[in-house]
């Protein structure tokens, strides 16, 4: 975007997302407001999901000068941004869920990464875990990461297992995804991408996200200088059903419209056994209602096949920059975590 074009279009807009979390909106409002300019250049601008909770009433109330975009109906966190986006104007957006505590300091250095180079999408700061502090947080610590299986993680987290902060990851770095909890990205990009993936409803629409990015000839970056902390499943609990429904669906969805053909027709009957094997460890860890989640995400996956399959065409009319991804590492994260004992980030050895 041309300076001329801009110079009367905020610099960035930060876009709160709430759904019945009237109680972290009061706790958590007021820091992102005392850490942010407060100008025209920088507006707050939260999005009321269908809330239940009288947080319409409460903002106009108490704060009078946020503006307040209130959604008729919940279709979840990926439609509360792809209805409200297109009625924001900024240059970048960042995007912010109800129950991250913004620190001093954590919006400037991210935004200046995101506008330092013109091939970066999507930036994210570091995110540690709200109740213990000194740990990173499960969903984004330093960054996301894909093994070759199409399995996430992150430098500070590799499934269940959560390194300390101890300096370890303090360098800016390219990734393959940034996290959806608090997310820096540019509006241009976030919108010739197609945004976020709607039939995700929650959970890994950001990393199909940044993988169109990417093949976009975009770069998604870590930025350490920003430092936010995450209460993390205040709406979808860790480990509950239905987030391990969303995560196991949404990863067959998102492999299925962006790896090859080649390698999808091995990847998926590959996943599925994986799956099931994970089902099986749940039982043997007395959780039949996750496990049974992993069978119902195949069965609706299988259902949905001629759905995802079209969006799987639709992506061939995106712009195309890149040849690879950026992040994909060439192992198996399963075989290194549970059999060669590799529990951090750091003894992965990776080299891009």
């Amino acid at each position: 975007m041309s300076q001329e074009s801009s110079k009367n279009i905020p610099r960035v807009a930060i876009v709160l997302l709430a759904y019945n979390s009237l109680h972290l909106v009061k706790k958590f409002l007021p820091k992102i407001i005392s850490t942010t300019p407060g100008d025209a250049d920088h507006p707050i601008i939260l999005v009321d999901n269908a809330s239940t909770d009288n947080t319409n009433e409460w903002m106009r109330k108490n704060h009078p000068n946020i503006r307040v975009i209130q959604l008729k109906v919940n279709k979840g966190f990926t439609n509360g941004y792809q209805e409200s986006l297109p009625q924001i104007e900024a240059q970048n957006y960042v995007l912010i869920s109800s129950d991250i505590e913004v620190t001093p300091g954590w919006l400037e250095p991210a935004l200046q990464r995101l506008e330092s180079d013109n091939k970066i999408a999507a930036v994210q700061p570091k995110i540690k875990s709200y109740d213990r502090r000194d740990e990173f947080e499960y969903a984004g610590a330093a960054g996301g990461f894909m093994d070759k299986w199409g399995f996430p993680f992150c430098r500070g987290r590799i499934f269940d297992e959560v390194e300390k902060d101890q300096g370890q990851y303090d360098t800016p770095i390219q990734i393959f995804w940034a996290s959806g909890a608090c997310l820096f990205i540019n509006a241009d990009a976030y919108h010739k991408a197609g945004g976020l993936d709607n039939d995700y409803f929650a959970h890994f629409e950001e990393i199909d996200l940044c993988w169109r990015l990417q093949r976009m000839g975009c770069k998604i970056m870590y930025e350490p200088a920003g430092e936010v902390y995450h209460m993390g499943g205040s709406v979808i609990k860790y480990g509950s059903a239905g987030k391990v429904y969303r995560n196991h669906r949404n990863n067959l969805i998102t492999l299925l419209k962006n790896v090859s053909t080649a390698k999808l027709l091995y990847l998926i009957p590959l996943r599925f056994a994986l799956d099931a094997a994970a089902a099986a460890l749940m039982l043997t860890q007395k959780n039949p209602a996750a496990a049974a989640a992993v069978f119902k995400a195949h069965i609706h996956f299988i259902a949905g096949l001629p759905k995802w399959t079209a969006k799987r065409k639709a992506l061939e009319h995106l712009p195309r920059g890149a040849k690879s991804v950026y992040g994909m590492y060439p192992k198996s994260v399963v075989l290194d975590f549970f059999v060669r004992g590799k529990k951090k980030f750091s003894q992965l050895n990776l080299r891009f």
